[in-house]
């Protein structure tokens, strides 16, 4: 893998952290949500992780796209306020993790 590969992925996951961050404190009030479960970041995660680990599902689009995008994703859901974001990236990661033991032993 090429170095302008790794930069792309270590820009798109600053870059989603931010945006994250910055969605999140206008989004939320409260410094610290305890059972909540928002959807939104819910499918931003699941997409995310299913889009880093499962690139070779999406035969169109080129692989260091998917994975940018994932990435992106992911760090969106990471990159909110502290207390934010925990179910949902570890729905999202769960449920691409089945899916890529699915593909890898399936497939």
């Amino acid at each position: 893998m090429s170095q302008t590969l790794y930069l792309l992925y270590v820009l798109s996951f600053v870059i989603g952290s931010i945006a994250g961050l910055v969605l999140s404190y206008k989004k939320y009030k409260a410094p610290f949500v305890t059972r909540n479960v928002d959807v939104l970041a819910l499918v931003l995660a699941v997409l995310g992780w299913v889009l880093a680990l499962n690139s070779p599902l999406f035969g169109m689009v080129p692989s260091y796209i998917s994975i940018t995008v994932g990435i992106f994703l992911i760090a969106m859901v990471l990159g909110m306020r502290p207390g934010y974001g925990r179910y949902e990236t570890i729905t999202g990661f769960a449920v691409a993790a089945v899916l890529w033991i699915l593909r890898t032993v399936i497939l």
